[in-house]
């Protein structure tokens, strides 16, 4: 017998029984694709090929976990399941859709992790340590102590703040984030050099004074409050002072900002002597003087 012969010799009922003693095996965790063959009350019944059918809970169609997903998934297209449980006798293989898009969402902000990707999320709720937000569909937590604005809490629910991830351990389903950190690189990003600055004094050193202005704070060296040498910071300024300075530099990687009071300064000395006025003038001043910090 030849090889056309044995083509023409294989039927169609040869090729089903062929395919029936074919072993489909489908396992816990793996991802497959499906389409969507019927819809009914309990759940939908997704081909997922060979002779093997899946069947998709309510509960499991979607991240909510809502009853209301019938109008969410037509007859006839396809998608990407997550297998749960094996095949039981009737060949069934039980589906998520919930899990499936939980695994993303995890992945998603651990990416955002590696990135230090700042994003935004909605608050919705709060607790004596924190906010609580929905993150790509999962609930994260928003310490007090990372959030930009800690006066009311409770005003902001319902709003989107900018945030960065600080934890994303899907192990322990523990997600924390960060609106202060976030709200710092967004601040920076807006900054330039020789930018005038506005802010107040909220700790000295005897190297400097660092000023808080638009959600960031920047160093001040004692080298660059005077063109005059000054010995002791606080012979110039006091905390909670509101001063007005120049970004000198930027250091995106380490999060520093240098700031310059000495550019403001048409004398030596104007910022110890008469710092109210040096401050008043401050936009002309630096106009004058700005081609010294190119120069430098």
């Amino acid at each position: 017998m030849n090889a056309t012969t044995n083509i023409q010799s294989f039927s169609a009922d040869d090729f089903a029984n062929a395919l029936a003693e074919h072993n489909y095996e489908f396992a816990v965790g793996q991802i497959v694709k499906g389409k969507v063959i019927s819809v009914e009350s309990s759940g939908i019944y997704v081909d997922i090929g060979a002779k093997s059918l899946g069947f998709l809970p309510i509960e499991e169609a979607t991240l909510s976990g809502s009853s209301r997903s019938n109008d969410a998934f037509p007859i006839g297209n396809e998608y990407e399941f997550l297998i749960i449980s094996s095949q039981n006798a009737d060949g069934e293989v039980k589906l998520s859709v919930r899990r499936l898009l939980f695994k993303q969402a995890w992945q998603t902000l651990r990416d955002y992790q590696a990135e230090s990707k700042v994003f935004e999320t909605k608050v919705i709720g709060t607790n004596s340590g924190g906010v609580i937000v929905d993150s790509v569909g999962l609930r994260g937590f928003i310490p007090r102590s990372h959030l930009s604005d800690t006066t009311d809490l409770a005003k902001l629910i319902g709003k989107f703040l900018p945030v960065m991830v600080i934890e994303a351990d899907e192990t322990r389903k523990k997600l924390v984030l960060s609106n202060r950190q976030a709200a710092k690189i967004a601040a920076m990003n807006q900054l330039a050099k020789g930018q005038l600055i506005t802010g107040k004094v909220t700790n000295i050193r005897p190297f400097g004074a660092f000023v808080e202005f638009a959600g960031v704070s920047g160093l001040l060296h004692v080298k660059e409050m005077s063109q005059k040498p000054v010995s002791d910071p606080t012979r110039v300024f006091q905390l909670n002072d509101i001063i007005k300075a120049v970004v000198v530099d930027i250091d995106e990687s380490r999060n520093r900002i240098a700031l310059s009071t000495k550019l403001l300064e048409l004398h030596a000395g104007e910022i110890l002597d008469n710092s109210a006025q040096v401050f008043a003038e401050a936009e002309e001043r630096l106009e004058k003087n700005i081609s010294k910090l190119w120069e430098a």
